[in-house]
């Protein structure tokens, strides 16, 4: 079997997974989130919903896609999808709640913003948030079902979208590429350049002990 084949046989089994939920609980839907790592920025969560109707070839693991190829499944998931919904929590609410809380709350209202209630959630990883609905956790869940994959690709294109703007209003970080995590280039630049307002100050903490201090963008 070469390497294409593995692609798709992974790619059905995703599907099938799925399959076999719906058939016991009706209605499900895939939930992941995008951005908890970074320093900057919201954090973004999506909900989907897929029937038996729905394939999607190459459907996987957003981390394991290029960029050109998550805007193209970005697309079709979109117009496949029986359901989507894509929300997020601001940094003000992450440096208020904490990353982990906010991310909950993300992905609270992207499970309320679904067209129709799921009679079950699968949420990517081990910690379950309270989202109103019967959910589940799936640890690596983007590797094994369809649906919370498609969810990992819409939360990820919707969060790199995201950067492209702060990336236009901030060049001087380069967002873009970075996409607000922590590398040489993003913590020589806050030490030049100093924090924005978009910054989640609480992921901060440790470049400003070290720094003795940060200063506001633009002052």
């Amino acid at each position: 079997m070469d390497r294409k084949e593995k692609k798709l046989r992974e790619c059905i089994q995703r599907f099938e997974y799925d399959k076999f939920l719906r058939q016991q609980y009706g209605i499900i839907c895939g939930i992941d989130e995008a951005g908890r790592g970074p320093w900057i920025g919201s954090v973004y969560a999506a909900a989907v919903i897929l029937d038996d109707s729905a394939f999607i070839e190459s459907l996987d693991d957003s981390k394991k896609l290029t960029e050109e190829k998550r805007e193209a499944l970005y697309d079709e998931i979109t117009e496949k999808a029986v359901s989507y919904s894509v929300a997020c929590a601001t940094v003000e609410e992450i440096n208020s709640l904490n990353i982990l809380q906010a991310t909950f709350l993300a992905m609270k209202r992207a499970s309320e913003g679904l067209s129709l209630p799921p009679n079950l959630a699968l949420v990517d990883g081990n910690r379950l948030p309270d989202i109103g609905v019967k959910a589940e956790t799936v640890v690596k869940g983007d590797g094994i079902s369809a649906s919370i994959a498609a969810a990992s690709i819409l939360a990820k294109v919707t969060r790199d979208r995201y950067m492209r703007e702060l990336d236009k209003k901030y060049p001087e970080f380069n967002f873009a590429a970075n996409k607000g995590y922590g590398t040489p280039q993003h913590i020589e630049a806050l030490k030049k350049y100093g924090y924005t307002p978009e910054h989640r100050q609480l992921f901060l903490r440790n470049i400003i002990a070290k720094t003795g201090g940060l200063k506001e963008y633009g002052k």
